[in-house]
């Protein structure tokens, strides 16, 4: 294993212009720098330099869509294969796990240099995923008195139950959560915004209040037929786990990011006879990591590129589904491929099950809250992600953030860096 590693870390170039953290990771770890000290394996300096940037390695270097961002930019990847950034990632994380190092000991003493917020200042985190735990630690670093108020009796967001098991480790999940709350972080679990607590009340407790509650309701097309019994929604299905018996069912996956990769291959695991993913353009404009489609595929998945659901049927479930095949089309120079309906391309599929996995949305109490939404109902937010209300602050999928869990930590982090200069 070591030697595998070290022939991976030498691949690296160490580039002095470093596009693999300042244009591919949205976190802007120092990549060259951290696999440098992985080369002179001096573990805990290379595990104290991602930390500067990021509290969640163990899981960003397991799950972040490493092609389309760090390793999408590698110099080494322009005549050949990338260096395997997500994987060095990862074992640093691994050895710092076995070596005892964790935040609270890499950022000791930062956290004994740093003066105490005036007045012991009071910050509240509304919800416990990869935006609120970042920003929760990066808080805590700098000295602020911090509370997660947390709708579940556990942290971590859609690190639990939005990704499978198969692909990310809940022990992994929970001893990150771990590591960040023994920044002296307080939890109050089985408290959710607008059912247990109002955010006027959280105001008046509180000097700043961070917003990162996800937004995790599925979003539909429209098309006839989605009221049938047997119509899912993909983010749902994930979040509560109740799926129904697939056995010697057909299923048709509707989408191409993350979440349809993870519906599907769920599915498939969970005994369907045939499991379907539908995507109106081709493959290779598809949201969802390469890596996960070529799983995916290996484990029985079926893909229909270029093809685009008209209509579910059925008297009261679904039956079946009308699809048309589409072609790909240039509107103008500036416009990425847009697919086309082909006229009378139409035909039909049986289906016992269909899955909307299309993008997700905020749930509807985030309209009462009073903060000013922007057009696709997420939360408005400045430059500053501060909200349309005085010290109320968002983030992550609830503010229309980009939909990864590294570009979530990302607008964590630098939600703690504006609610420090907010205090």
């Amino acid at each position: 294993m070591i030697e595998e590693i070290n022939e991976k870390a030498n691949y690296c170039l160490n580039c002095k212009v470093k596009p693999c953290s300042a244009k591919g990771c949205p976190l802007g770890n120092d990549i060259p720098h951290f696999i440098e000290k992985l080369k002179e394996e001096k573990y805990e300096d290379a595990y104290k330099i991602l930390c500067e940037t990021t509290v969640l390695p163990g899981i960003c270097g397991r799950i972040c869509p490493h092609e389309k961002q760090c390793q999408g930019s590698c110099v080494r990847g322009i005549k050949g294969e990338p260096v395997s950034i997500g994987e060095l990632e990862t074992y640093i994380f691994e050895k710092a796990r076995q070596e005892g190092n964790s935040l609270l000991k890499v950022w000791q003493d930062e956290i004994k240099s740093k003066k105490k917020i005036k007045g012991n200042k009071k910050v509240a985190i509304i919800g416990g995923g990869p935006a609120g735990l970042t920003c929760s630690a990066f808080l805590a670093k700098n000295g602020v008195d911090v509370t997660i108020y947390e709708k579940y009796d556990y942290l971590g967001g859609l690190l639990v139950h939005g990704i499978p098991e198969f692909r990310l480790s809940k022990e992994i999940v929970k001893e990150t959560v771990n590591n960040i709350l023994e920044l002296g972080i307080k939890v109050e679990y089985n408290r959710e915004l607008g059912k247990d607590i109002s955010l006027k009340e959280l105001r008046k407790k509180y000097d700043a209040i961070f917003l990162s509650i996800g937004a995790n309701v599925s979003s539909k097309m429209g098309v006839e037929g989605e009221e049938l019994d047997g119509v899912f929604g993909g983010n749902e299905l994930l979040e509560y786990n109740l799926h129904p018996n697939y056995k010697e069912k057909k299923v048709a996956i509707i989408g191409g990011g993350n979440v349809a990769m993870d519906c599907a291959r769920t599915i498939k695991r969970l005994g369907a006879k045939e499991v379907k993913v539908i995507y109106r353009r081709a493959r290779e404009q598809m949201p969802a990591e390469d890596k996960e489609v070529k799983d995916a595929i290996q484990e029985g998945v079926e893909f229909l590129f270029q093809n685009n659901i008209v209509k579910i049927i059925g008297k009261e479930k679904v039956e079946k589904i009308e699809l048309i095949k589409t072609e790909l089309v240039q509107k103008d120079e500036d416009t990425r491929l847009v697919p086309v309906n082909i006229r009378n391309s139409n035909y039909i599929l049986n289906a016992d099950y269909v899955v909307m996995a299309l993008g997700s949305k905020a749930e509807k109490f985030v309209s009462e809250l009073g903060l000013d939404l922007n057009k696709w109902g997420n939360i408005k937010i400045d430059d500053n992600y501060e909200t349309s209300m005085p010290k109320v602050f968002a983030g992550g999928d609830v503010a229309g953030v980009k939909s990864t869990v590294a570009w979530s930590a990302f607008s964590g982090r630098e939600t703690a860096r504006q609610i420090l200069n907010c205090l």
